[in-house]
C-alpha cells in the first residue's frame, strides 16, 4: 500500500519528503495523483487506438499502436505533472486562476485530442454503417460520372446504333406481315392484299421476293448493328464502365475495416447530420456530453488543485522554496566575495611583480650607463 501511495505522490508531483511531515494531505495528493495517473492511462489507450487505424493493414499496426500508445501516455502524463505541480497556492484565487488559465487551455486541447480516438471506438458500429453508405453512394456516382462521360464522348456512335436498332425492328415487322400475306396467297384466301387464288403462282412468286429482299436487308442492318455494339462494348471496357461494378456486401466490409482515421473522424461528423442535412440531435448530443466528459477529466487535475484550500504542505513548500532562494542569494554573495577576494589578491601580486620589473630595469639601464 505504501508503494502505490508513493507512486500516487510521484504521480501528483509533490515534494516526497516534505509532503511526508503533513499526514492531513496524503490523501488529497494521493487523489491528484491518480487522477493524472488515470488520465494519462486513457491518453494511451486513445493515442494506441488512433495509431492503429493509421497503420491498419500492416503486419506492425499493432506494435506500432502500443508503441505510439505508450510515447503518448508517457507525454500527457509529464505535461499534466507539470501543469498541477507549477500552480502556486500562495497567492489569492484570482492569481491562482490566472496562473492556472494558460494550463486549462491546454488542459481542454489535450482533452479533445485524447477523446476523438475514444468516441471512435465508442461509435464504431454507427460509423461502419455510415463509411459503407458513403462507399456505395461514392461507386454511384462514380459510375453515373463514367455512363455520363461515355454518352457524350460516343453521342454519335449511339445514334446510329439507335437508328439501325429501329430499322431492323421496322424490317421484323414488315418481314412478319410480308410471310403472312404470302402464306395467305399460297393458300388462296382472299384480302385486299391477296388474289384468292390457291397456289404458288405469279403474285406468290411477287411476295416471295420482296420478303427475300426484306430478309436481306435485315441481315445487313443486323450485322451492321452487331458491329456497332460491338464497337461500343470495347469502348466500353476501354473507358473502365464494364469493370465498375457496385460493391457487394463483403466489399463494403472489407472496405470499412481499412478505412483509415480520415474517413472515420470524417463519418463520426457525418453522425450527427440526418440524410437530409438536417441536425441529428440525439446522436450530436452524445458526441458532445462524450467529448465534454473527456475534456472535463484533463482538466480534473487543475481543478482540484484549485479547489483545494491551502494546507500545511503548501505552506512548508513556500517556506522551503523562500529558504532555498535565500539560500541561493547567498551562495551568490559568497561566490562574488570570495571572487573578489581572489582578484584583489592576484592584482597585489601583479602589482609586486610589476615593480620588481621596472626596479630591476632601471639597475640595469644605471649600470650599463655608468659603464658607458
Amino acid at each position: 500500500m505504501k508503494k502505490v501511495t508513493r507512486f500516487f505522490w510521484f504521480c501528483s508531483g509533490a515534494h516526497v519528503d516534505t509532503l511526508k511531515k503533513y499526514p492531513i494531505e496524503h490523501n488529497k495528493y494521493v487523489g491528484i495523483g491518480a487522477t493524472i495517473f488515470f488520465t494519462a492511462l486513457f491518453a494511451s489507450l486513445s493515442g494506441g487506438y488512433a495509431m492503429y487505424f493509421v497503420f491498419s493493414g500492416s503486419a506492425f499496426a499493432v506494435g506500432f499502436a502500443i508503441l505510439f500508445g505508450l510515447i503518448w501516455g508517457t507525454a500527457i502524463f509529464n505535461m499534466d505533472r507539470y501543469i498541477v505541480s507549477s500552480i502556486n497556492k500562495e497567492g489569492t484565487t484570482n492569481q491562482q486562476i490566472l496562473q492556472a488559465s494558460p494550463r486549462i487551455l491546454l488542459a481542454i486541447m489535450i482533452g479533445v485530442v485524447i477523446s476523438r480516438p475514444i468516441e471512435l471506438k465508442i461509435f464504431d458500429k454507427e460509423i461502419r454503417g455510415k463509411l459503407k453508405n458513403a462507399y456505395m453512394k461514392g461507386q454511384h456516382r462514380k459510375i453515373d460520372t463514367l455512363e455520363k462521360t461515355y454518352k457524350q464522348k460516343y453521342a454519335m456512335e449511339m445514334g446510329k446504333t439507335g437508328d439501325l436498332k429501329r430499322q431492323r425492328d421496322s424490317l421484323e415487322t414488315a418481314i412478319s406481315q410480308s410471310r403472312y400475306q404470302l402464306n395467305q396467297e399460297v393458300f388462296g384466301d382472299k384480302s385486299n392484299q391477296t388474289s384468292g387464288i390457291t397456289g404458288y403462282g405469279t403474285y406468290a412468286k411477287q411476295k416471295q421476293a420482296v420478303l427475300q429482299e426484306q430478309e436481306d436487308r435485315l441481315k445487313e442492318v443486323s450485322q451492321n448493328e452487331d458491329k456497332m455494339n460491338n464497337y461500343l462494348s470495347q469502348r466500353k471496357d476501354y473507358e473502365g464502365l464494364n469493370d465498375t461494378r457496385l460493391f457487394s456486401d463483403h466489399q463494403l466490409d472489407s472496405l470499412a475495416n481499412i478505412a483509415g482515421f480520415a474517413d472515420r473522424n470524417w463519418a463520426l461528423g457525418q453522425l450527427g447530420y440526418n440524410d437530409d442535412g438536417t441536425r441529428n440531435l440525439d446522436t450530436y448530443l452524445a458526441e458532445t456530453f462524450i467529448s465534454w466528459l473527456f475534456i472535463l477529466f484533463e482538466c480534473l487535475p487543475v481543478f482540484v488543485k484549485l479547489m483545494s484550500p491551502k494546507g500545511p504542505y503548501d505552506v512548508a513548500l513556500a517556506k522551503t522554496s523562500e529558504a532555498d532562494v535565500y539560500y541561493a542569494e547567498k551562495n551568490k554573495e559568497r561566490d562574488i566575495a570570495v571572487t573578489d577576494e581572489i582578484y584583489d589578491h592576484h592584482l597585489e601580486e601583479d602589482v609586486v611583480r610589476k615593480k620588481k620589473l621596472i626596479t630591476g630595469q632601471s639597475d640595469y639601464d644605471l649600470g650599463r650607463h655608468q659603464y658607458d
